[in-house]
């Protein structure tokens, strides 16, 4: 792929973007990396009917791309989770020869190149140079903040983290993560467009290292590895808990709505009863962040306008509906969800 466009320069006019403009049929995305994460946006966008250019730096990549968009389609469709045939979708996307190709009057460009800040400056720069001013410039990165890459760019207004689970095409969850010289419109209307396209997003503030997702994933992961190093459980053993108990439970509420439902009384009872004992797991860890009461009741509040405390009986009852039919599913498909256990 060759990239061209400008490189920074020691002085830059930093200018604020045109509205994001609300893409006339038919919508266009770029992807920029072939690997995974491109191949699964690709096949997200395409899935939604947009059409979609990819380049790659290795053209080796960009060679195997319509194989794997038809593989995954293929999966989809198996699955009973795509409405058209897969060969239509995989029309949609095509391959690109260079950066500036790929990205010519695109509406909405999805960088997943490798994670490393010096390229994402380089690659971002020459975005940021090549595309059209009303298109949102978004990067897939699950660590690195906006702020870090596209400080300085005269269209950084237009710069923000969309990052997605793994694979997004069945993880349909995106933090949008903005920088605080993000411009609200581009906030507002990524949002819009990840729901077009069937995605769920979630808005993170502050840009914390590791957004919201891995912050998550990273405290179970410290406490699973502190268990299995302190001879409490073993490996295999502990992935069974999540496996055939949290994850499952999770797979249908939160852990705020978890605590919600599993405690008559909802949040503020399950504070009171569980939240000391949590405290001093927490201080085992050297972590001393407690659940104030006012902290308590602000997360009360929000879940109750979801789940009402006055409801809790019926929402238990659709929680537990939820999770055996889940059970169903394993149960018919056992070969496949036995092939993971250890």
């Amino acid at each position: 792929m060759r990239t061209g466009g400008p490189r920074r320069g020691a002085h830059i006019c930093v200018r604020a973007p045109p509205v994001p403009e609300r893409a006339s049929s038919p919508r266009s995305a770029a992807v920029i990396g072939a690997g995974s994460i491109g191949t699964a946006w690709a096949v997200v966008f395409a899935r939604a009917g947009w059409t979609v250019t990819v380049c790659d730096v290795k053209p080796e990549t960009l060679d195997e791309l319509p194989a794997k968009v038809s593989d995954r389609l293929g999966e989809l469709s198996a699955a009973g989770l795509l409405t058209e045939d897969v060969a239509t979708v995989a029309s949609r996307v095509e391959p690109a020869a260079t950066l500036a190709e790929a990205v010519s009057g695109r509406h909405w460009v999805q960088e997943c190149v490798v994670e490393s800040l010096p390229v994402k400056r380089e690659i971002f720069t020459q975005l940021d140079a090549l595309t059209p001013a009303t298109a949102i410039l978004a990067s897939s990165t699950s660590m690195i903040a906006c702020s870090r890459w596209a400080e300085g760019l005269p269209g950084r207004a237009r710069c923000l983290v969309v990052h997605p689970g793994n694979p997004p095409y069945l993880l349909p969850i995106a933090e949008v993560v903005p920088a605080p010289f993000s411009d609200k419109a581009v906030v507002d209307r990524a949002q819009e467009v990840l729901a077009e396209i069937g995605m769920t997003p979630v808005l993170v503030n502050g840009e914390p290292e590791g957004f919201v997702f891995n912050r998550l994933q990273g405290a179970l992961l410290r406490e699973a590895y502190c268990l299995v190093r302190d001879g409490v459980i073993s490996a295999p053993d502990l992935d069974r808990v999540v496996s055939h108990g949290l994850g499952r439970r999770w797979a249908v509420i939160g852990p705020f709505a978890t605590a919600q439902l599993n405690t008559r009384g909802g949040i503020r009872r399950h504070a009171e009863v569980m939240g000391p004992a949590y405290q001093r797991m927490g201080a085992e860890r050297g972590q001393h962040d407690p659940w104030t009461p006012e902290l308590v009741e602000r997360v009360a509040t929000s879940i109750e306008r979801g789940l009402p405390a006055d409801e809790w009986d019926q929402q238990v009852l659709q929680r537990d509906a939820a999770l055996a039919e889940l059970e169903r599913a394993r149960r018919e498909r056992a070969d496949l969800f036995s092939s993971f256990e250890n």
